[in-house]
């Protein structure tokens, strides 16, 4: 992987954040200076997609890419596994049934595998790439696809630590400058219940102001970490780390930064994407498990202008009660979202999403491909970052034990990456288990 060319510190004024994260739900941004009207995709023209990690995101990923338009094409998948790239191809020629020989074409030639499959992938002639590897290597994957010149769609969230979103902010204004589309996989933003539920809050007549805003993301175990005992002999630690990623912090972020890293989504969509003021946060671990570094509970209070507060908790451990769900408090009313089958509105205004909902997935997808042929762009490049840096903030406040302040957090110099380049065969020692009051900020 590239190294990443990061400065070494990041200032922003208020006025500026305000300008430099502000974002909507799809926003379509074309540079001054750039072409009033981009040149389309010709209808009828194959746009060829390259998959870039072939798990079971990537898999859904790829098929959603491929119904999103009649001539978007498989071509090439990269991945470091050869059984994971066989997987995937088997599984995505089920779900295409009798399209399968018209919408797959991966020839062996362009099946790559290692640490370096996604640079053999870019020279294959793909138009758009799909990113659904571990985050910790989205920074430099994401780079390396703007500077090809790709359209494309990364998954949250899109680092595990603040160099990575730094090198992520510089790509966003990249691709804006090559007019490039780039749409994150924050899949709630192309929900329409939930896109429909934040434009009553947005408006203020549903609810008022906020006042707090509370989320729970409380599951079970996403990818349990093995016992050291069924480590393969001679296996490295870098492979070993990568087939177990969602149990280190330098690949998944840990559990608040990957997986309710969505319910911070929402909180900044709530705040229009402002970064807030400060916060603080707890977590720890359980339940022990031989190996990984990352906490299996958080809860992180984060301070808001003008005293607004939220509050994001997260848990991931069996036999527990289970919640996803977002409280939004409001001077005039409460809405809910999440217990029930529809978001509602309870105070001085009583409102339900009462339509058909769409598949979110599919919407992103959708979105994107409509997007190439017309020759218009889509940038969710800035929300991407501001959302995951939210979730990176938190985490810095729980394993701290410390107030975190945005500009703390945007500027830490924490790199939680093995050295540049990473080598498959190569050892590593992550850092240790946090412990809050003892692990410095850095």
């Amino acid at each position: 992987m590239a190294a990443m060319n990061t400065p070494n510190q990041l200032s922003l004024t208020q006025a500026t954040r305000r300008d430099f994260f502000r974002g909507t739900a799809t926003t379509t941004a074309l540079l001054a200076g750039a072409p009033a009207l981009l040149k389309g995709t010709p209808a009828g023209e194959v746009i060829k997609v390259g998959l870039v990690g072939c798990g079971g995101r990537g898999t859904g990923a790829a098929n959603q890419a491929m119904n999103a338009d009649d001539y978007s094409m498989l071509w090439a998948v990269a991945d470091v596994a050869q059984e994971k790239v066989d997987a995937c191809l088997d599984t995505l020629t089920k779900q295409q049934g009798a399209k399968a020989a018209a919408k797959i074409s991966v020839d062996k030639s362009r099946q790559f595998t290692g640490l370096d499959a996604f640079e053999k992938l870019l020279k294959s002639g793909v138009d758009v790439v799909l990113l659904a590897t571990p985050p910790g290597f989205r920074p430099a994957h994401l780079r390396a696809c703007i500077e090809a010149g790709k359209n494309v769609f990364c998954e949250k969230p899109v680092a595990t630590d603040a160099p990575g979103i730094r090198h992520v902010l510089e790509s966003v204004k990249m691709a804006k400058q090559k007019n490039l589309n780039l749409v994150a996989g924050f899949c709630w933003r192309y929900a329409n219940h939930i896109v429909d539920t934040f434009d009553q809050i947005h408006n203020k007549a549903a609810i008022g102001d906020i006042v707090a805003y509370y989320a729970t993301y409380y599951t079970s175990p996403v990818k349990p970490m093995p016992p050291a005992s069924t480590r393969p002999a001679g296996i490295s630690d870098i492979e070993w780390q990568v087939r177990n990623w969602y149990n280190f912090s330098w690949l998944c972020g840990d559990s608040l930064v990957e997986q309710a890293v969505h319910s911070v989504d929402k909180v900044a969509w709530a705040m229009h994407d402002q970064p807030p003021v400060s916060c603080v946060g707890v977590g720890g671990r359980q339940i022990p498990a031989e190996g990984g570094n990352i906490y299996d509970h958080f809860e992180v209070n984060y301070l808001y202008p003008n005293g607004v507060r939220a509050f994001v908790a997260n848990r991931q451990s069996e036999g527990c009660y289970n919640e996803n769900s977002d409280y939004i408090l409001g001077t005039q009313g409460v809405c809910t979202i999440g217990r029930g089958p529809n978001p509602r509105i309870t105070g001085k205004t009583t409102w339900s999403f009462e339509g058909q909902k769409y598949d979110m997935y599919q919407k992103e997808h959708d979105e994107l491909f409509a997007s190439i042929r017309k020759g218009k762009v889509i940038n969710d490049g800035e929300r991407l970052a501001t959302s995951t840096m939210l979730a990176i903030m938190g985490r810095m406040a729980a394993y701290t034990g410390q107030q975190i302040t945005w500009d703390q957090a945007l500027n830490s110099q924490e790199s939680l990456m093995p050295p540049s380049p990473i080598d498959w065969n190569g050892s590593f020692k992550p850092s240790p288990m946090p412990l809050p009051g003892i692990t410095k900020f850095l």
